[in-house]
């Protein structure tokens, strides 16, 4: 398969149906689209029934365009990724890996337009994150739930808002932000810089005030970060942890057992928000995103110097900071149930504390029965009850 004909191909993918996110080539399976989380198969021109060992290696080795450190990475590491654009505006975010002696490949789909804030429907709390002017903000959850797209959404209000000057590292870069207010100079690993400690170091004297790190990897490069946030930077970056509390303990797992305490002094100083994030299936198709989100006030700097305990959790405190703006997964999982957008039983299957959902769901029926009642034509009867 020659370049041009992977071309014809991935953009036939594309529209075999609404919401996709993905592509797939794995041996003994036909082309496959994900689509709102679910995959499917892409029956379009050369109609392969079965990719054979011999069709996903040529793919990869059109999509790695004889790339050396891109085949030196796939020979010594089994995998590696990069970018692929057909076109000039349709991009994709490639991971080609070994699996049972045979190539396999993930494209992710990457958006052309730079989502907003408000186009997300995200919470008014996101436009208080883009404020922040030092410290660190971490976006957390599995492959695939947003953080890119969220992480993109805040630098678009900074850059909508703030004369600043912002430097990212990305491996790939996804989202091209224009310049507005601010002046962007995005770096993609490989082409502009080897490795993410060495990018980071390096964009310490490039005189940014916003640093957006694709992803906290490795002890070295949340080490820098921390060093960034502690000397007047705005640091965002993403883990692949499931809420606050994990992202804490794996932050806390890549140090030796004797820096423990001084890493959680550094942390409860520098931290600023974690937004958690999972996406969830929609009444009527589609997914739904769900978020826990915890900033930082007294308490949570508590629990992250002491740790958490029976008496100090970080869900107790975030659930008792709605006010704030927080919220813990469960109470952003219920609050879509009450508008329609899930159902009960995804609510419970996705829920982090089951038994505290199962009766967030029952005081939530209560109140949307409540709300299904007409009382316009129900009038209080003052003579009965002077009787």
């Amino acid at each position: 398969m020659k370049r041009a004909e992977l071309d014809a191909v991935l953009t036939s993918m594309l529209e075999v149906a609404p919401g996709i996110s993905d592509i797939n080539f794995t041996c003994g399976r036909p082309p496959q689209v994900e689509a709102f989380g679910v995959l499917k198969t892409a029956d379009v021109p050369p109609h392969v029934r079965k990719l054979t060992p011999f069709q996903t290696e040529r793919i990869a080795l059109n999509i790695i365009n004889g790339e050396k450190r891109l085949l030196r990475e796939l020979a010594a590491q089994g995998s590696c990724d990069c970018a692929y654009m057909v076109g000039e505006r349709l991009r994709f975010r490639v991971n080609i890996f070994r699996q049972r002696g045979h190539l396999a490949i993930v494209m992710r789909k990457a958006q052309t337009e730079v989502p907003s804030i408000q186009s997300l429907n995200l919470p008014a709390t996101m436009k208080e994150v883009a404020k922040e002017k030092t410290g660190l903000i971490l976006v957390t959850g599995a492959t695939g739930s947003g953080k890119t797209t969220t992480l993109a959404a805040i630098l678009d209000e900074i850059n909508k808002s703030q004369a600043v000057h912002v430097v990212t590292l990305e491996d790939p870069i996804e989202y091209l932000h224009p310049h507005k207010k601010a002046t962007f100079n995005q770096r993609e690993l490989g082409p502009d810089f080897d490795d993410f400690p060495s990018g980071l170091r390096a964009a310490l004297r490039q005189a940014p005030k916003v640093i957006f790190v694709g992803e906290m990897r490795d002890r070295a490069t949340v080490e820098i970060a921390l060093t960034a946030a502690e000397t007047g930077h705005l640091v965002l970056s993403t883990i692949h942890t499931i809420n606050a509390g994990q992202s804490i303990n794996r932050i806390l797992g890549m140090f030796e057992r004797e820096e423990e305490q001084q890493l959680r002094i550094r942390l409860s100083d520098t931290l600023r928000w974690i937004l958690s994030q999972r996406l969830l299936p929609r009444v009527g198709g589609g997914r739904q995103l769900a978020q826990e989100i915890m900033g930082n006030n007294l308490r949570t700097r508590e629990a992250i110097q002491m740790g958490e305990d029976d008496g100090r959790t970080f869900y107790d405190i975030i659930e008792q900071s709605q006010t704030f703006g927080w919220c813990t997964f469960d109470q952003g999982i219920v609050a879509a149930f009450e508008q329609g957008k899930i159902t009960d039983e995804t609510a419970m299957l996705y829920s982090t504390n089951k038994a505290k959902m199962g009766r967030y769901i029952d005081d939530a029926k209560k109140r949307m029965n409540l709300d299904s009642v007409d009382t316009s034509d129900m009038k209080l009867d003052l003579a009965t009850l002077a009787r």
